[in-house]
């Protein structure tokens, strides 16, 4: 769990974690990632007899990758601690990763959304529209791909190689796992409003663009090729129909100012799909291709 002054709700999340793993004959210990916090949740945690993990560098991304490099367990099972997701509704998860998959998401849209659990705007706009972009550009297999209730096999986490240190966290392991073809599931889970009475650490804006930036650098086929392919194609079309001379559309005359605009286009667009090609052919792409292709993949919906 990653914590970050969390003493209103985290109380009842280990216990409720505690519950699950004896409610299902697990051998497990419940691990508390904390961040700096300055309401005494450390002290809750281990009188709870959670094991506390300092994570001194700042982020959620940095207090899950801390938690969970400090994990013992073959499987790992990751949760917010704002009494959020219910604990003791994780038995299919671990169903899934005994049954062979290296990650198992969450998925609140098929599992129940109560009322005030989530912002309009992440439940109809954000959360939907990056989900989107991250099957497109690079068809991950899930329905929510920010859900913070996963599990994972820990030695398929150190595979991904996770770097982020944000929320774009949730993003970059879904992505990771696809483009190195692990299997991969999902399972409803219900979302409910959590029990803070302060604002969440989430920031609308700046962390939605943290997790579309990061997938547009990891997409250089987006980011570069198909932009460049379109500039290219105007650009050159531009100049084909400005050759025989100026362009009337309506009363706005094209001439040779809009000939160096087109020409500039093209060179533009040229040289970005150069640059998609390169970041293809670099000795660490042909690498990564290469594992791609030797790995197996299975999707269980």
């Amino acid at each position: 769990m990653p914590c970050l002054n969390e003493a209103e709700t985290l109380a009842t999340c280990i216990q409720t974690a505690q519950q699950a793993i004896e409610g299902g004959g697990l051998a497990a210990e419940i691990i508390v990632a904390d961040n700096g916090s300055t309401d005494g949740s450390q002290v809750i945690a281990k009188e709870l007899g959670a094991r506390v993990v300092p994570v001194a560098r700042k982020g959620y991304g940095s207090a899950l990758i801390g938690g969970i490099n400090a994990a013992r367990g073959r499987f790992v099972i990751m949760g917010d601690a704002d009494d959020s997701y219910d604990f003791t509704a994780i038995a299919p998860l671990i169903e899934k990763l005994r049954g062979g998959c290296d990650l198992v998401v969450g998925n609140r849209f098929m599992g129940g959304i109560e009322p005030g659990a989530m912002p309009w705007s992440h439940r109809w706009v954000g959360n939907p529209v990056l989900t989107l972009i991250s099957r497109i550009f690079f068809h991950t297999p899930v329905g929510d791909a920010h859900c913070g209730l996963r599990g994972f096999r820990k030695d398929a986490y150190e595979e991904m190689r996770l770097r982020a240190t944000g929320m774009e966290f949730a993003s970059e392991m879904v992505i990771k796992a696809s483009l190195k073809r692990m299997r991969i599931a999902e399972v409803p889970v219900t979302l409910r409003p959590d029990g803070r009475s302060r604002p969440p650490h989430l920031r609308t804006w700046r962390d939605g663009w943290r997790h579309l930036r990061f997938m547009l650098l990891f997409s250089p086929r987006w980011l570069f090729l198909y932009p460049g392919l379109v500039l290219f194609a105007v650009g050159i079309l531009l100049s084909i129909a400005l050759l025989p001379g100026p362009l009337y559309v309506g009363s706005v005359r094209l001439d040779i100012h809009t000939l160096l605009v087109a020409g500039f286009l093209s060179l533009l667009g040229y040289q970005m799909v150069l640059f998609a090609l390169f970041t293809r052919s670099s000795p660490s792409g042909r690498d990564s291709t290469r594992r791609i292709r030797r790995s197996n993949r299975c999707r269980v919906m």
